[in-house]
């Protein structure tokens, strides 16, 4: 009596099998670029409260228009303004565990770009001494990033490249020389905010911009034999 038996799956062709089991090494690269930060973000505005919400919303808005017209004849382009928030809170307190209503919040934001970064202390001061009562933030960056990030990416790939050959070395195996993959790593944002809230200024505000880091990341796979 015959009985059909099943075919043994054929095997695999030599190239399937050569990349199915080639030898990899796989590294990681970074590389970092530090260069002068040429704008400056400041967001600052007005908080204002009070028990009436149309007094708050008044005072709120009086605040605001001194403090833009006195960016003005700063001669800050009004297209460099803009607001970022506005918002209208009802406040609370708690006594005897019963919610007590005491006033309404008014809080206007603004954002102000500037390209003249060294000027950044005299718009804070400005603001301030016009009715900003609030800077949320000053963030330092470049207009124009690209450059500074390709040189950071190159760094990268020879960073990888190093690494690679490092281990071939160690291992006493030849390094093809170009890699099989090369896959670029998210982006990180750079740029640290300086933070201060409630601002006052007594003296002219020194605001050091500092080095800002481009950094680039790369993942790279590498035959040896």
């Amino acid at each position: 009596m015959y009985y059909n038996q099943p075919l043994s799956p054929a095997p695999p062709a030599p190239a399937s099998l050569y990349r199915n089991n080639r030898h990899i090494i796989e590294v990681s690269g970074e590389g970092t670029v530090s260069a002068a930060p040429d704008r400056a973000v400041i967001e600052l505005g007005a908080i204002t409260e009070n028990t009436s919400l149309r007094i708050a919303q008044r005072e709120n808005a009086a605040a605001v228009t001194d403090v833009i017209n006195s960016l003005l004849q700063l001669n800050i382009p009004k297209e460099r303004i803009q607001t970022v928030a506005y918002r209208i809170e009802m406040q609370y307190s708690y006594e005897d565990g019963k919610q007590i209503f005491t006033g309404y919040r008014v809080t206007h934001l603004l954002q102000i770009t500037l390209d003249q970064i060294d000027r950044t202390g005299l718009v804070v001061d400005t603001a301030v001494e016009h009715g900003a009562n609030s800077v949320l933030n000053i963030q330092f960056s470049m207009a124009h990033p690209a450059a500074y990030y390709h040189q950071a990416l190159s760094l990268a790939v020879k960073n990888a490249e190093s690494k690679a050959m490092t281990i071939a070395t160690t291992l006493a195996v030849t390094l093809v020389k170009y890699p099989d993959n090369i896959q670029e790593e998210a982006r990180t944002r750079e740029p640290v905010p300086y933070q201060a809230l409630h601002y006052a200024a007594t003296a002219p505000t020194p605001i050091q911009p500092g080095q800002l880091k481009i950094t680039a990341s790369v993942r790279a796979q590498y035959s040896y034999v």
